[in-house]
């Protein structure tokens, strides 16, 4: 099997499983019944096993294309454009409601936020000075650091549908198709009021000086310019990207804001973590000082994927918060430079009920070591505090 051919195998694959796991039962169907028409003539045998699962497993009274577009109609929605191979939907459609949480972000974002927002919620007076609202945004940052809860949360604001690209849909093996099926979802979001959404926008809107990338691509550059530059009032166009050095650089002067995701600060830090640990936010509460140390520098999405894990080993484990505490410093401190686990052991012991034996077992750090770098203590009846907690 070629390089090629591996890849287009595991491209399959990987729909086969994703249209799976969403209990896409009839996208399923389509999908397999491509593939049996793709490797009839090279792998035979092969697309009759496929061919025979689809008989075997056929459905009672599978909807029909003229059903689907009636039934669409009967709910006042056109039908979402799809890939003429696959048949899989170009674009996933999200209706949120104005309860969802507002992301945390810094508040340069949130003013930025804000005054989009307020632009659409103001859109006639500025028509009467002939002036648009901002129309596109590209969010720029690390995975998980809210970019894509940030779409979802002004789609909500706004009282619009969200429409996310299917890049695994739009991206197809046959010349030419790909820019079609890009036209094609961005022509039918620009149809409505919505906020459309183009994650991982460097996969589509390389430099088209990398001669790495085919010819496909490029022309994938030239069609989101385009439609970039006409994007209507109506709608908000926004794009996210994880490596803003990969993009076209004619792409960053078609949008009009360009939005920076940072690492979360201290303060968003620590109102993540209560909002994490919901109603096990008491058994943590001695402890949040510590989840804030341990937890900076990361991402939300990160934040929020081991506090349930040790919400879940309260649960399951039969763990305390103490011991769940205990087991997450152990792993921050294998990460740590030197003075970074000094620093973490100075904190646990004064900032703890954990004795200084117990912080330098879990740290690694000398109790000589905490006692030299620890701040001055109050004396309490002769004694200081500190002492009779080493003891």
């Amino acid at each position: 099997m070629s390089v090629d051919e591996c890849e287009k195998f595991k491209f399959d694959l990987a729909q086969v499983v994703r249209l799976a796991l969403e209990e896409k039962s009839e996208d399923i169907r389509l999908f397999v019944a491509r593939l049996v028409r793709q490797y009839r003539g090279t792998e035979p045998s092969l697309a009759q096993e496929l061919a025979g699962f689809l008989k075997t497993n056929a459905p009672k009274a599978a909807p029909t294309a003229m059903r689907r577009t009636r039934e669409s109609a009967e709910t006042g929605r056109s039908a979402l454009p799809v890939d003429d191979d696959s048949q899989l939907a170009l674009l996933k459609r999200f209706v949120e409601t104005e309860s969802l949480p507002k992301p945390l972000l810094s508040k340069d974002i949130e003013r930025a936020l804000e005054q989009i927002l307020n632009e659409r919620k103001q859109i006639e007076e500025l028509a009467a000075r002939g002036l648009d609202p901002t129309k596109s945004a590209v969010f720029v940052g690390a995975p998980g650091v809210g970019k894509t809860i940030t779409a979802r949360w002004m789609a909500a604001q706004l009282g619009v549908p969200l429409y996310v690209l299917d890049l695994s849909a739009v991206m197809s093996s046959l010349l030419g198709r790909s820019g079609s099926n890009l036209r094609n979802a961005l022509d039918y979001a620009k149809r409505t009021p919505c906020v459309l959404l183009l994650d991982e926008l460097d996969a589509i809107a390389k430099r088209r000086s990398d001669d790495s990338d085919i010819g496909e691509l490029k022309r994938l550059v030239t069609v989101i310019l385009q439609e970039v530059d006409e994007w209507p009032a109506t709608g908000l166009l926004l794009a996210a990207t994880n490596h803003p050095e990969l993009i076209d650089p004619a792409l960053w002067r078609r949008f009009d804001l360009v939005i920076e995701f940072g690492a979360p600060e201290a303060g968003a830090v620590d109102a993540a973590i209560q909002r994490f640990l919901g109603p096990d936010l008491d058994l943590f509460k001695e402890w949040l000082e510590v989840l804030s140390y341990s937890f900076q520098g990361e991402s939300f999405s990160d934040i929020e994927r081991l506090l349930r894990r040790m919400r879940r080993g309260l649960v399951v484990g039969g763990g305390s918060a103490e011991s769940l505490i205990e087991d997450l410093v152990r792993a921050k401190c294998a990460s740590l430079d030197r003075q970074a686990q000094i620093d973490f052991a100075v904190l646990l012991d004064g900032h703890t009920g954990l004795s200084q034996r117990r912080v330098s077992e879990i740290t690694g750090v000398s109790r000589d070591t905490i006692r030299k770098h620890r701040p001055s203590t109050r004396i309490v009846s002769g004694r200081s505090s500190r002492a009779r907690k080493d003891a």
